[in-house]
């Protein structure tokens, strides 16, 4: 069993995903407790509509695992933004909201088999698991502790689809472990792909190994001591850094906690968060020279962010040039308040109310 230890960060660019679809007639954003109500079930942000609309690719199968804007317009009316602040204040006050990773979803072909490669070969806990047969989908929610207090992993598998394209754009998630070469050989024996053997980071000396989940996403395993935050990182790849950097910094509120260039292997790195690598989890981002799009496929959904104010947070990602897809408002049937954007790139990302979402767990 893997021991739970810190994340390092480790800088590649391996070349190697979400769609938010405006015209998706369902959804679902996964909040709710170890035994679920059916009121809460819609909480999953999933969407049943081929995300190939937006992005190109070639996909005729329903696919969840996002919000749907249209659905929802209603609802997100019935509730309007307290009061209009100054769009200085707005921008300031994003610096201060209680703002925390908690989730990121994307979807795989064969949901027992991802959970057993999960809890076997990196030692991650299935949290709980949903079924809803009316919308033909299944949920299960894994990671190293509970939700209200560490980043998990939301997988979603709809019925009859064994297969997904992860495009250039997703890059991996990153996992710290006390022992890589240990878990390395462990994985192989449990059948595991390894894409690259246990060895230092070019240029460092943190020990890393890649491997790949039996639906191809890739993991990196960082060697380190203890940490509350073992499932440390998600890496996206983005056509413009410092245009990134900016949106993350003044519409999410994130830290830039290092940047890195590296001209030899063309890329360059930028690690964001609300906290410090060791402790929290984080996005990375990486450029590679020169390449200013990429194939976001239809297997990445997005990452869901703890806010204390959705409607704030949705004016902030306006001022910053974001694009809402989800105006901010409570989710039918239920109080819940969320809001949906895309960054410069087209990644997306959910906000959910802090207290809405406890509750939800409760």
């Amino acid at each position: 069993m893997v021991r739970i230890i810190p994340m390092a960060s480790s800088i590649r660019p391996s070349l190697s995903s979400f769609r938010f679809s405006a015209a998706s007639s369902r959804s679902r954003l996964s909040l709710s407790s170890l035994n679920p109500s059916p009121t809460l079930s819609f909480l999953h942000l999933a969407s049943a509509v081929p995300q190939s609309h937006l992005f190109g690719v070639k996909s005729s199968m329903p696919l969840r695992g996002e919000c749907n804007s249209l659905a929802m317009a209603a609802a997100g009316n019935v509730v309007q933004a307290s009061t209009a602040a100054a769009p200085e204040d707005v921008l300031e006050w994003v610096k201060s909201d209680k703002r925390r990773l908690l989730h990121v979803v994307y979807r795989v072909g064969d949901l027992d088999r991802t959970i057993k490669f999960y809890t076997e070969c990196l030692g991650m806990k299935l949290l709980r698991k949903r079924d809803i047969p009316e919308e033909r989908y299944t949920n299960a929610f894994l990671g190293y502790g509970p939700e209200d207090s560490h980043f998990v992993i939301e997988l979603t598998y709809n019925y009859g689809v064994d297969k997904y394209d992860i495009g250039s754009g997703f890059g991996h998630f990153g996992v710290a472990v006390e022992d890589v070469a240990k878990t390395v050989e462990l994985i192989k024996a449990k059948g595991g792909k390894v894409t690259r053997e246990p060895g230092p980071v070019k240029g460092g000396s943190t020990v890393i190994a890649f491997v790949e989940d039996p639906d191809g996403y890739k993991f990196e395993l960082l060697e380190r001591g203890p940490t509350p935050e073992p499932f440390c990182q998600v890496m996206l790849r983005v056509g413009d850094l410092d245009r990134s950097i900016n949106f993350y910094e003044k519409a999410f509120g994130m830290e830039l906690l290092r940047k890195r260039d590296n001209p030899e292997y063309k890329y360059t790195i930028a690690m964001l968060g609300y906290g410090p690598e060791d402790k929290s989890a984080v996005l990375e981002l990486t450029y590679n020279y020169g390449v200013t799009e990429y194939d976001k496929g239809n297997a990445y959904a997005q990452i869901a962010i703890g806010t204390d104010d959705v409607y704030k947070t949705a004016e902030a990602v306006k001022l910053v040039g974001g694009k809402v897809t989800r105006e901010p408002g409570p989710l039918p049937g239920i109080n819940t308040k969320i809001t949906a954007c895309l960054d410069p790139d087209g990644w997306k990302s959910v906000f959910v109310d802090n207290v809405d979402f406890l509750k939800e767990l409760e």
